[in-house]
């Protein structure tokens, strides 16, 4: 089902940390935690796109059933009219940052395309190579430490819900792209991607901290160059939370506060400058949302969602 779908991010449904919910003809399905009072899905339902009202209406009536308050996080825009029809309203969470490979070109002479250029031609001079493994088949006994390391640099903990973690168990479902610098393996991600060849993406990506300075955009480059190659039509960098929220004054309350959260939350995965990082490459922006009950306080629903995120809210509090 993951496979013949045209949603990579399904694969998180493979961490072990959410419940799913299939529709009847048993080729979609929703993947949702509960936390507190809110039964909180994770992107859109998975699937055709005929089964995703049924199974927004599906999850609506399980909510209604535990009396729980229904939570959609990261969906589309496209999709928004499905879930108004349920009755919830949308707060903008962030916008993904999508590389469409039909136009991308390295040999273009732009500004932006010459500086990646120097990027990809230095970073092969100084010695980082890129080798992609098919599922299960990646050392990683090698990338333990270099994910360690990582979290220890960053101060942070492994995430979950709408992250992946490393766990061999979750990891062996994927490709993963090893970045070695004169063999030794210094920068890893593991590797989203359905049979349609219309997105791949990725989950963790990680770099030694020793590694060479443009370890991580080289990554992103090669995968990129990568994906262009197999015939994929987009490739996304994931999303950057909070990106176009802004203090100023006028915006609407949950603005004002979801972006004091983008700011003060910058510690945990430096959300600011992972925008600086992936506008980069030039990818088209599009926004994300949370859609929550109409009459909720949206931020009671973004807590539930940050604390599932970090694994409690012990936790979120700690970070």
């Amino acid at each position: 089902m993951l496979r013949s779908s045209d949603q990579p991010d399904g694969g998180l449904a493979l961490t072990g940390d959410k419940a799913l919910l299939f529709h009847p003809s048993g080729n979609a399905f929703l993947m949702y935690s509960r936390r507190g009072r809110s039964l909180v899905a994770l992107f859109d339902p998975i699937g055709p796109p005929l089964q995703r009202a049924e199974l927004i209406w599906q999850f609506r009536d399980l909510c209604d059933l535990h009396h729980a308050r229904p939570v959609f996080y990261q969906v589309s825009g496209e999709n928004l009219p499905l879930y108004m029809d349920i009755g919830l309203i949308a707060l903008k969470l962030g916008e993904e940052a999508l590389i469409d490979l039909t136009t991308f070109d390295l040999a273009d002479r732009n500004k932006a395309m010459r500086e990646l250029r120097y990027i990809l031609n230095r970073c092969q001079r100084d010695g980082l190579s890129l080798e992609i493994h098919a599922a299960g088949q990646a050392p990683l006994s090698e990338l333990q430490p270099v994910s360690d390391a990582w979290l220890q640099s960053k101060r942070v903990r492994e995430k979950g819900f709408s992250l992946g973690r490393f766990d061999p168990n979750y990891l062996r479902f994927f490709p993963i792209a090893v970045v070695r610098l004169q063999g030794r393996a210094v920068a890893f991600a593991n590797l989203l991607e359905t049979h349609s060849l219309k997105l791949a993406s990725l989950d963790l990506m990680r770099a030694h901290p020793e590694a060479p300075k443009r370890t991580m955009e080289f990554l992103i480059l090669s995968l990129i160059l990568h994906y262009q190659a197999q015939g994929y039509a987009r490739f996304s960098l994931g999303m950057v939370p909070l990106a176009g929220l802004q203090l100023r004054r006028g915006a609407p309350l949950t603005q004002l506060l979801g972006s004091l959260v983008f700011r003060t939350g910058e510690q945990f995965y430096n959300f600011q400058g992972l925008r600086h990082f992936k506008e980069q490459f030039q990818p088209k922006w599009e926004a994300r949302y949370l859609a929550v009950p109409a009459g909720l306080d949206p931020l009671l629903a973004l807590a539930d969602t940050a604390a599932l995120i970090a694994g409690g809210l012990p936790n979120l509090v700690k970070h």
